[in-house]
C-alpha cells in the first residue's frame, strides 16, 4: 500500500473513531502531499510523500521552538504529540551513531582530508539514509568536527 493511500485510509478511520486530534493531522498531512502533487503536476512516489512529512515535522520543531520562546506551553505540546502523529507513517530516524559510522565510512571512501571536502561526504551521507529522515544539521556539524 502506498503512503499516500495509507493516510486516506487512516483518515476515514479517524473519522469514524471521531478522534478529532488524529483527524486534523491526517488531513494537514494530506492537504501538504497534494500541494506537492500540485507543484509536481503528477502523483508523488513514497520518497516523496516521506519527503514531505520530514518537512512537516521541521515546521513543527521550529514551531516548538518559538512557543516555547514565546511562553506558550500548551501550545507547544500540541505541536509535539502532531509530530508523533506523523512520525507513525515515517520510518525510524537515523540514530547518532549510525550517522558517526556513516560518516567515518564516507570519508575513507572519499579520501577527503580537509574542509573542502565536506560536500563530497555530505553527499555520500545523504545518499546512504536515503528514504529515512535525517537530521542534517547534526550530520553537518560532525562532518564539520571530523575534517575540520
Amino acid at each position: 500500500m502506498k503512503l499516500r493511500d495509507k493516510i486516506n485510509s487512516d483518515l476515514t478511520a479517524a473519522m469514524k473513531a471521531k478522534d478529532a486530534d488524529r483527524l486534523s493531522v491526517l488531513r494537514m498531512m494530506k492537504a501538504a502531499v497534494k500541494n506537492k502533487e500540485i507543484d509536481k503536476i503528477g502523483e508523488l512516489d513514497d520518497a516523496e510523500v516521506m519527503q514531505t512529512l520530514v518537512s512537516l515535522i521541521k515546521q513543527r520543531k521550529d514551531s516548538i521552538e518559538q512557543f516555547t520562546k514565546g511562553g506558550r506551553p500548551e501550545l507547544a505540546a500540541k505541536e509535539a504529540s502532531e509530530i508523533k502523529i506523523i512520525e507513525e507513517y515515517l520510518p525510524a530516524a537515523v540514530s547518532d551513531d549510525e550517522i558517526a559510522e556513516a560518516v567515518a565510512a564516507a570519508i575513507a571512501e572519499t579520501g577527503a582530508a580537509s574542509i573542502k571536502d565536506m560536500g563530497k561526504v555530505m553527499k555520500a551521507c545523504t545518499a546512504k539514509f536515503a528514504g529515512r529522515p535525517l537530521d542534517g544539521a547534526k550530520l553537518s556539524g560532525l562532518v564539520k568536527a571530523k575534517l575540520g
